[in-house]
């Protein structure tokens, strides 16, 4: 993925709700990686190598409104390697990845990502079982930046872990999570360092099997938000939801969420809002080699000294279709409204399309073509964008 593509930062309630909220933007990115790498067995551990090489064009690659807008051609080199063992139904993987951007009409915003996962999914007996996850990320984004004079930059450290109980078939099952992030800012002097916070977050998720393939729930959570500088800031979110989740064995499979969203700030002038929140990542495959995805969220996210909170509403759909053995094509479209507590009342529209195009030539090589146009309409002037990103990109395994 270009390291230059903005990434919202969702509310973390625990890392099942994480991972949900991460893959209702991951049909934003244009590449695809198709077939299945090979792995290099070291003893009983499994080495997967992966490169990808693309090449882009952004006419807008800062989200600036005119005339502050820039292009280039962006030049991306993109390896990754993974480390995995497996022990009975125990699983261990541990994977690096960079993204080192090159910016032909602009070299100064040259930067390189590093990304560092470690996770295992332990069975104790059929009864209990864990998944724990722990990551860092050093990133440098050029969209939307704080300040025009410097990207962004920033990195992050999470651990955290899930226990679940109950055996999977049985009526009930019950899920607690807990997760802990560190955020801070690398920017010179004091800018962003508004931003710099640590989180932690608990929930607690039941389930209870309505038949064979579907499942209710209901969950609790509660986020601690830590801010080291804008103390106005601090705060804890905290939800309540009920929904549905069907096992991935069925046609339609995924999750939907219905409940309340609180935030309590700590500071007693501040306003404390409240909200009907909802997740959805619900995957219809009328065929095996055709899928359609839909993703939606409302939520309360995070704010900044400019803002105390945003209200997020977004909505994504994703078709996903394999004509033959080796050329298949992916179309999306996402979009969000976001209203910011500010001053201003800011109110922000985007809407996104995204086209790509995927030939595997080899199971060790494939073909990427995409486009994306993306498009901000806002209250504040100087929030509004057009962008359009045209991409080439190479995949090569082993």
């Amino acid at each position: 993925m270009l390291s230059h593509d903005p990434t919202m930062i969702p509310t973390p309630v625990n890392l099942r709700q994480r991972h949900l909220l991460v893959a209702a933007l991951v049909i934003l990115p244009l590449q695809v990686i198709a077939g299945e790498p090979a792995d290099i067995r070291v003893g009983e551990l499994s080495l997967t190598p992966t490169l990808r090489l693309s090449k882009a064009y952004d006419d807008n690659f800062r989200e600036a409104a005119e005339p502050d807008n820039q292009s280039s051609w962006i030049t991306t080199i993109a390896p990754a390697l993974e480390l995995a063992a497996q022990d009975r139904l125990n699983l261990y993987r541990l994977r690096y990845a960079l993204d080192a951007d090159i910016y032909h009409a602009s070299h100064d915003d040259d930067n390189t990502d590093h990304h560092l996962d470690a996770d295992a999914h332990l069975e104790f007996t059929s009864r209990h079982r864990l998944d724990l996850n722990a990551g860092y990320d050093r990133v440098e984004n050029t969209a939307d930046a704080t300040s025009r004079a410097e990207n962004d930059k920033y990195h992050t450290r999470n651990i955290g872990a899930v226990y679940g109980l109950g055996v999977e078939s049985a009526a009930m099952q019950i899920e607690l999570a807990a997760d802990q992030e560190h955020r801070r800012y690398d920017n010179s002097g004091t800018l962003n360092q508004d931003k710099n916070r640590d989180t932690r977050s608990l929930s607690a998720t039941a389930y209870y099997r309505l038949a064979p393939k579907t499942r209710a729930l209901l969950e609790i959570g509660s986020s601690d938000f830590d801010y080291l500088s804008a103390r106005t800031l601090d705060s804890v979110n905290r939800s309540y939801l009920a929904g549905v989740t069907l096992d991935a064995t069925a046609r339609t499979s995924g999750s939907f969420k219905v409940g309340r969203e609180e935030k309590d700030f700590d500071d007693p002038a501040a306003s404390d809002p409240g909200l009907t929140a909802w997740y959805a990542d619900l995957t219809w495959k009328p065929r095996t080699y055709s899928s359609v995805r839909l993703t939606a969220r409302q939520g309360i996210d995070e704010g900044s000294s400019e803002e105390q909170f945003v209200e997020t509403r977004m909505a994504g759909l994703e078709w996903d279709h394999a004509w033959n053995g080796f050329f298949s094509t992916q179309l999306a479209v996402v979009r969000s409204k976001m209203d910011y507590a500010n001053a201003a009342n800011r109110h922000d529209e985007t809407d996104t399309y995204r086209l790509g195009l995927t030939w595997e030539f080899r199971r060790w090589l494939s073909l990427d073509l995409g486009y994306r146009y993306r498009q901000r309409e806002s209250n504040v002037d100087q929030e509004n964008f057009e962008r359009s990103l045209y991409l080439a990109g190479l995949n090569l395994n082993l």
